[in-house]
C-alpha cells in the first residue's frame, strides 16, 4: 500500500492498523531548535481520545504517545528541542477486541471500504478496518501538535456546527463553550439539545453525520501558490483525506452559489494596520493565496456505517447475505473529527509556511 505520506516541506508519514500492535507517524521537515515536549502532543491527543463520554466509542485507548527520535536536550538550556531530523512518534494499541469482527470477516460492510480494499489488494483487514479505520487519525493529531509549534502565532480552532439536520445558532457562537461539552459545540443551547438527540440515536443502534468548521486566525498573507499549490486546494485535499469526510467547502463555499457578485466579493478599506476586509466570504484565501483573513474550512462527515440494524450485502464469494455489525462504534464519528480537522489545518499551514520561506525567503 503506497501513498501514506502527505505534505511537501513538512511531510507526515503514518503507519499501523486499528487492531495492530501500534500506530505511529514520522514527521520530516520540522525545523530545528523548536521546543517540543511530549506533554504538548499528548494534550491534543487527549481531546481526540475515545471513551471519554457515552457519545463516542467505548474503546478505552489511553493514546499515550512516545517520541522515538528527532529531539534532544539543548546543551545550554536543557530544554528539549527538535534537532531537524525526522521525528518518530509511537502510540500503542491496548484495547483491541478483534473477536468482535470474526463473524463478518467474509462479508462486506455497506458504507465501509471492505469491498474496495478487497478489489484493490485481494484482501482486507476485517479487524476494525485496518488502515481504513479512524484509529489512524490519532497519528495525524500527533503530527498536528508539532505543526502548531512551527506557527505559534497562528491559532487553529475547530467546532461542530451541525449534527444531522440540526445547525447551531451562529449568533450564540462562544469559543469557550467548545471545551465545556462533549460535542465541541460553540452553541450552549444546541449542545444541550444534542445530548438527548444523540442519546436517542445511540440507543437505537444507529448513527448520524455532522458538519465541522475549522478556523485558523493569524495566518500571514502570501501562503499558497496560484496554480497547482493553491492553499485552498491543499486544505480541501487534506480534509477529504480524513476518514468518513464526503464534502469540503472554503469560506462561503456552496453558499456562494446563492450570492450575487456584490454580496460575495469581500470589499476592502484601508485601516490602521493596512488593508482590511469588510467580510470573509473567500474564507481567507484568494487565487489560492492567503489574504491575512481567518482561514475558514468546513467539512461534512457521513454517519458511522457500523450500526446494529441488519443491512443487505454480499460476501467474498459473491452471494447475497445480511450483515449486522457488532463492536464499539461512534454514534456520530464527526464529534472526534474536530481535533483531526484542526491537525490537518495546522499541517497544511506549516507546510505552506515552509514552502513560502524557501521560495520568498521571509
Amino acid at each position: 500500500m503506497s501513498f501514506n505520506t502527505f505534505g511537501h516541506m513538512f511531510r507526515v508519514t503514518t503507519f499501523g492498523e486499528s487492531h495492530g500492535v501500534a500506530i505511529g507517524c514520522v514527521v520530516d521537515g520540522c525545523p530545528p531548535l523548536i521546543p517540543l515536549d511530549v506533554a504538548e502532543i499528548q494534550r491534543d491527543l487527549d481531546r481526540r481520545r475515545p471513551g471519554q463520554s457515552r457519545f463516542t466509542t467505548q474503546r478505552q485507548e489511553p493514546d499515550a504517545v512516545k517520541i522515538l527520535s528527532g529531539v534532544m536536550a539543548h546543551p545550554e538550556t536543557g530544554v528539549q528541542v527538535t534537532t531537524g531530523t525526522p521525528i518518530a512518534l509511537l502510540i500503542e494499541n491496548t484495547d483491541q477486541r478483534s473477536k468482535d469482527y470474526s463473524e463478518i470477516k467474509d462479508k462486506f460492510r455497506p458504507g465501509h471500504a471492505d469491498l474496495t480494499y478487497e478489489a484493490k489488494y485481494g484482501l482486507r483487514d476485517y479487524r476494525g478496518g485496518g488502515r481504513s479505520s479512524a484509529r489512524e487519525t490519532a497519528t495525524r493529531v500527533a503530527a498536528g501538535a508539532i505543526a502548531r509549534k512551527i506557527l505559534p502565532e497562528v491559532k487553529v480552532r475547530g467546532a461542530l456546527v451541525q449534527m444531522g439536520p440540526h445547525k447551531i445558532d451562529r449568533g450564540k457562537w462562544d469559543w469557550d463553550e467548545v471545551a465545556r461539552n462533549p460535542f465541541f459545540c460553540p452553541d450552549k443551547d444546541k449542545a444541550a439539545f444534542f445530548e438527548s438527540y444523540l442519546d436517542g440515536i445511540r440507543k437505537s443502534g444507529s448513527s448520524i453525520g455532522a458538519v465541522l468548521e475549522i478556523v485558523a486566525e493569524g495566518v500571514p498573507p502570501g501562503l499558497g501558490a496560484p496554480i497547482y499549490a493553491k492553499l485552498d486546494s491543499d486544505l480541501a485535499s487534506a480534509m477529504m483525506s480524513i476518514n468518513a469526510v464526503k464534502g469540503v467547502e472554503i469560506g462561503a463555499g456552496f453558499g456562494a452559489a446563492e450570492l450575487s457578485g456584490e454580496e460575495n466579493a469581500d470589499e476592502m478599506r484601508t485601516g490602521n494596520n493596512g488593508t482590511r476586509f469588510l467580510s470573509n466570504n473567500a474564507g481567507g484565501i484568494l487565487g489560492g493565496i492567503s489574504t491575512g483573513q481567518p482561514v475558514v474550512v468546513r467539512f461534512a462527515v457521513k454517519p458511522t456505517s457500523s450500526i446494529l440494524t441488519p443491512r443487505r450485502t454480499v460476501d467474498r464469494k459473491g452471494a447475497d447475505t445480511d450483515i449486522l455489525t457488532k463492536g464499539r462504534h461512534d454514534p456520530c464519528v464527526g464529534i472526534r473529527a474536530v481535533p483531526v480537522g484542526e491537525a490537518m489545518m495546522a499541517c497544511v499551514l506549516a507546510d505552506h509556511f515552509l514552502r513560502d520561506r524557501g521560495q520568498i525567503g521571509r
